[in-house]
């Protein structure tokens, strides 16, 4: 108030020395009188013109607090922010996070509503921040954050509610508005805006908040027709450049964009350059800001007039299929996905939780948040895939010509059902052993031919996998028990080891039965019987605990119990990741390292926010690991899988197995190199036999398809799938002798009967006891069926052999089998008898057999009585020879008179046979040496003209065989799958 009164009293002492400096000008003013009146007017102006000065000083200030008091009111909720604060929220917009293949190789971005790519204000051409500045704040350089004048003109016009209406928002405020508050019109939050720029002010450098503006700013729409913010995604997005090399027009068509981004955009909502009527606004737009700029002197008139006649309509960019959901869809899911897991376990673990905590509903809210942070956070997902051999692997599967056909089924499209055609489907994948990187993988035959093109079938869809388990919980858990090795023998028998189905299980595919046989030959083979046999041997004590390290994640309860799981008839089943990763720990010398896609995780800084690291899981020995995959080799050698040999254009050491799910339902091949392991899987997607006619039998179709994928592999990089080295043997393991009748140590009876193996073994298990299932003896051999011999049968009709105690053999496998059943069908145990074969005597002496002469040989028919084991040829009343039951019952002798007795296995001999002559003709039957000759050439030319007419008349036409895509494949196919074992062609589970 002091203040104002002084100056009050300074204003009237310079008012009177203003009048009276003026009097001399004015002669009226020089008498008394006249300066009398003169002072009473100037007192009464003076205070006339004082009571004005004080009301509107008093008016002034009183408006001034009035106004403050309002301001203060509208912001007194807005927090003070601190400079971390506003620092956070400023750069706290959505950036497009991107993908790569491995080795730094760009895959592509994450689909986002809305892609962002942010870029530093050294990297944006001058171009662009001058027209910004021109166009949206000339003064920015200069005010502190708000534009008084600006924001008196934008408020005259908002309370006139006038029609022309200039922006009263800086670069600053706008940033505000972007990037902390809403979009809101009112006081409320246009005090706020006023209140934060000026703090923002005080935080920041210009140029920090100029590149913050040019980062938030949406721009439209790229080619694609996705929408687009960031100069520099709009660069891109509209021209095909970054944002440093915007030439003037570009950089002035992208300036005048966020006035109204969808109205001046160039590009269509599906994408593709809008008609020429539409393009004009736009083109406008940018002209008004070339003006702006000239205007501002930012730019000349010689770069204003060039800028103006500039065809800015041929610089925008052709769409390009660049989007990665649509080149790489199930590669792109993957790796979203796995991000997605990895970055919710990290956001949890920042906040307190632990990884056994993210169940239920807080799994799912970390989820969330992760797939948010995917989206908007600009992460760089670096992946472990190679992009060639991808590529590769994906032209494969879609190529390949021997899928065999669709089938039928019935689904429910729009609400009915109806019915479609199902392809076989394919999922394969390839991981490198020592370290668990995904290199490769196929997810499906995609979109235009799977019914379910979403589905990732090497990742997520999980089926039974046959007999590709018998390594995996069978033999080489047994073989770290110590209850099995290599040559350990196992009964291929009918057994009963369901007993509620009443019937021998488990069956093998051929439906036939192979006796005694070693682990290795089992599993080259994949009978059944005997993995499902060793495996419930073991089974109490859990080898499911086997799967589990290796990574097995949808087991149940029932397959923890269930016998049938030895041959891969899981409840639920497993993945082609999940199966092909467990096999890499044979390789690893018996440690899981888990399969990973995610190598490392950045954010747009480069700062890390997740790296891999391997960790070994224990699950076999080195001696178990090496020798099941030792058995292995063996299936691609010997067994199942030889097929695969002379498809493969490269050798290298290669151990696996196939297998097949229950009713042919699933086919599944898995193998390992020293270098990388690669497994398939191929079936529908609504489980249904995979048997179909043709020339490939199923399980040949994946074999080949699997072994194309490899050779395509191999082509991009020989070095990874041909390695150098071996699988290599560790200490500890021997090799032994046994007797293939046990697998024990072999006895001189075993050796004698030419019954001796030999095979790897773990030192630490090798066996220690010796055979004693085999004695001396002698037996009958009547075809293929073979008898002990009694004490009393004749020697003539037996022979040396060895003899099969099968008390001996219930006792060492602990099965009651038919002893029969025991002796594999091969010639080297064509000696072996067991001894509970014995043929029963009758009790009496067989009956005379009856003989007839024909040509000079004598024969008869099969003897009546089971126990006759031969029989004994007499000329003239002497022996001249004998006849062995299983053998042909005649004999060729010369002239005299001849008779034959029966034998039985006791010894006893029939009464003689009637008596026939041979050389000696009755007269009615005899014809000179002439006639004879003459009938027989009758004869023989009658039969030629007979044979002539009869293959004239009944030769059948050629059938026309179709010709494959590949004649000699097939054909080499074809005497493949004959050479193999049946088993080849899928094993029952």
């Amino acid at each position: 108030m002091y203040v104002i009164l002084g100056g009050l009293m300074r204003m009237k002492e310079a008012f009177r020395k203003l009048i009276e400096k003026a009097q001399p000008a004015f002669g009226f003013l020089t008498n008394r009188k006249a300066k009398k009146g003169a002072s009473i007017t100037y007192q009464v102006v003076w205070n006339l013109l004082l009571l004005i000065m004080i009301t509107v000083i008093l008016g002034g200030a009183f408006a001034g607090a009035a106004g403050a008091g309002y301001f203060a009111s509208l912001v007194k909720d807005e927090p003070i922010r601190s400079y971390e604060n506003m620092k956070k929220d400023i750069y706290n917009y959505e950036e497009t996070s991107q993908l790569y293949f491995a080795d730094d190789v760009y895959l592509g971005k994450v689909r986002t509503d809305l892609e962002r790519e942010e870029v530093k204000l050294d990297n944006v051409s001058e171009y662009v921040k001058d027209a910004v500045i021109a166009t949206e704040d000339e003064y920015f350089y200069e005010h502190d954050g708000v534009v008084p004048k600006a924001i008196m003109r934008a408020l005259f016009q908002e309370v006139t509610n006038s029609s022309t209406q200039s922006g009263g928002s800086t670069l600053t405020q706008q940033l505000i508005k972007n990037q902390i508050l809403t979009n809101e019109v009112s006081f409320d939050r246009k005090a706020k805006e006023i209140l934060l720029a000026l703090r923002l002010e005080r935080f920041f450098e210009k140029d920090e908040i100029l590149e913050a503006y040019l980062n938030v700013s949406t721009f439209g729409r790229n080619a694609e027709g996705r929408n687009v913010a960031g100069v520099q995604s709009a660069a891109q997005g509209l021209f095909g450049v970054d944002a440093k090399d915007l030439n003037l027009p570009q950089s002035a068509f992208i300036a005048g964009l966020p006035q109204s981004p969808f109205g001046y955009t160039p590009f269509m909502q599906g994408g593709g350059l809008k008609d020429e009527e539409s393009l004009q606004p736009g083109i406008s737009r940018m002209n008004t800001v070339l003006k702006r700029m000239y205007d501002d002197e930012r730019i000349s008139q010689d770069e204003y007039n060039k800028a103006l006649d500039y065809d800015i309509v041929g610089d925008f960019r052709k769409p390009k299929n660049d989007d990665a959901l649509e080149n790489y869809p199930y590669l792109t899911n993957e790796i979203q996905e796995r991000a997605k897991e990895l970055l919710a376990g990290i956001l949890a673990e920042q906040d307190g939780y632990e990884e056994k905590d993210l169940t239920g509903e807080l799994a799912e809210e970390y989820k969330t948040l992760a797939d948010r942070a995917i989206r908007q956070n600009g992460y760089r997902i670096h992946s472990t895939v190679d992009k060639k051999i991808y590529d590769a692997w994906q032209k494969v599967a879609k190529d390949y010509p021997y899928y065999g056909p669709a089938k039928a089924q019935m689904k429910i499209v729009d609400g009915k059902d109806q019915e479609v055609m199902e392809p076989v489907e394919v999922g394969a994948m390839l991981i490198e052993n020592n370290t668990g990187k995904i290199i490769s993988f196929v997810g499906g035959r995609g979109k235009n031919v799977s019914i379910n093109p979403e589905v990732n079938h090497a990742t997520g869809t999980i089926r039974p996998n046959g007999s590709t388990m018998k390594p995996l919980l069978v033999y080489g858990p047994a073989f770290e028990m110590g209850k099995a090795q290599p040559g350990t023998i196992l009964p291929d028998v009918p057994l009963y080891l369901n007993p509620g189905l009443g019937r021998p299980w488990p069956n093998n595919y051929t439906m036939t039965y192979n006796g005694l046989v070693s682990a290795r030959y089992a599993l080259e083979q994949s009978f059944n019987v005997p993995a499902a046999k060793l495996y419930k041997d073991i089974k109490d004590q859990r080898p499911t605990t086997y799967l589990e390290k290796m990574g097995f994640t949808s087991l149940t309860k029932d397959d923890h119990v269930n016998l049938a799981a030895s041959l891969g008839a899981l409840q639920k089943g497993v993945s082609v990741e999940e199966n092909t990763n467990a096999y890499t720990t044979f390789v690893n010398n018996g440690k899981f390292i888990d399969a990973y896609i995610i190598e490392k995780i950045t954010d747009k800084q480069g700062n890390l926010i997740y790296e891999h690291k391997k960790e070994e899981v224990d699950v076999f020995s080195p001696q178990t690991a090496y020798l099941t995959l030792d058995l292995m080799r063996g299936v691609i050698n010997n067994g199942t899988a030889t097929a695969i040999k002379s498809r493969l254009k490269f050798s290298a050491d290669w151990a696996g197995k196939t297998g097949t799910g229950n009713q042919f339902e699933d086919a599944w091949f898995v193998a390992s190199n020293p270098n990388v392991t690669a497994g398939i899987w191929t079936g529908y997607d609504t489980p249904k036999s995979l048997k179909a006619s043709g020339n490939l039998s199923y399980s040949m179709r994946t074999n080949y398809l699997w072994a194309d994928l490899v050779n395509a592999a191999y082509d991009v990089n020989p070095e990874l799938m041909k390695p150098n080295s071996t699988f290599k043997r560790p200490d500890g393991i021997v090799s032994r002798s046994f007797c293939a009748i046990s697998g024990l140590l072999p006895s001189e009876a075993c050796s004698k009967a030419g019954l001796v193996d030999t095979d790897l073994f773990n030192a630490k298990f090798v066996p220690t006891q010796t055979d004693k299932s085999l004695g001396t003896g002698r037996l009958v051999r009547i075809g293929d069926m073979k008898y002990l011999a009694l004490e009393s049968t004749p020697e003539e009709f037996s022979e040396p052999g060895m003899v099969l105690d099968p008390d001996y053999i219930e006792q060492l496998f602990g099965i009651k089998a038919n002893p029969s059943d025991l002796i594999p069908k091969k010639d080297r145990w064509s000696n072996v008898l067991v001894a509970a074969n014995k043929m029963a005597d009758n009790g009496k002496a067989p009956g005379a057999p009856g003989i007839k002469a024909s040509g000079g040989s004598i024969s008869w028919g099969k003897h009546p009585e089971g126990d006759v084991i031969g029989y004994r040829i007499y000329k003239d009343g002497k022996k001249v020879g004998i006849v062995k039951a299983g053998d042909s019952l005649s004999y060729k002798g010369g002239n005299g008179s001849y008779h034959v007795t029966a034998v039985d296995i006791a010894g006893k001999e029939s009464s003689p046979s009637n008596v026939v002559e041979l050389g000696k003709k009755e007269a009615a039957e005899k014809e000179t040496a002439a006639d004879k000759d003459k009938s027989k050439d009758k004869d023989v030319k009658k039969q030629d003209e007979d044979k002539k007419e009869n293959e004239t008349e009944e030769k059948p036409k050629d059938e026309e065989k179709p010709t494959p895509d590949k004649p000699e494949d097939v054909d080499k196919d074809k005497k493949e799958e004959d050479n193999n074992s049946p088993a080849d062609n899928g094993e029952e589970s």
